[in-house]
């Protein structure tokens, strides 16, 4: 399985990351994912999950950085705006810390969304991660990643990762 995903002078188009235009953005947060196309997908895939990170974050937050989790997606390209598709189940990204930390009100626009790259300090590496697997998940709109992780064991048939620089 590969991926890929259209590049703008080798960084991840703008729209979707921290210069979005008003349309891309939910309470001013990048909210529109980028396009995603997949070939060579394994036979007997019967849905795809997917995972952003931020790795870089590390120094920054103290923890990588979970931008975007998806699964039960269709064994197909990931269109630009899946949320709005309503054709995966959304998981919760690390603005769920804020939630925790602040009182602040969950907002499943934001908490349960592609939340696009906006490094505060420098270019930061941001990791794509494509699951083939071999069954739709048992899982809900708010799951975390441990849940995908935990749920996707034993029916993975196929992984396909990709690095996606995004500018400060």
């Amino acid at each position: 399985m590969e991926l890929h995903v259209e590049l703008d002078n080798d960084l991840l188009p703008d729209k979707y990351a921290k210069y979005a235009p008003i349309d891309y953005r939910t309470n001013d947060m990048p909210t529109v994912n980028f396009p995603v196309i997949i070939t060579d997908i394994p036979a007997g895939t019967q849905s795809l999950s997917v995972s952003l990170i931020d790795y870089d974050a590390v120094p920054v937050t103290g923890f990588p950085w979970i931008h975007w989790l998806a699964a039960n997606l269709p064994v197909a390209n990931i269109p630009e705006n899946l949320r709005a598709s309503g054709h995966a189940v959304s998981g919760t990204n690390s603005t769920w810390h804020m939630v925790q930390t602040t009182n602040e009100t969950a907002n499943p626009d934001i908490n349960q969304a592609y939340i696009g790259p906006m490094p505060p300090d420098k270019t930061h590496n941001y990791t794509l991660t494509v699951f083939a697997l071999d069954t739709k998940l048992d899982i809900q709109d708010g799951f975390f990643l441990n849940e995908l992780r935990t749920k996707s064991n034993g029916h993975v048939l196929s992984i396909a990762i990709v690095e996606l620089p995004a500018r400060a």
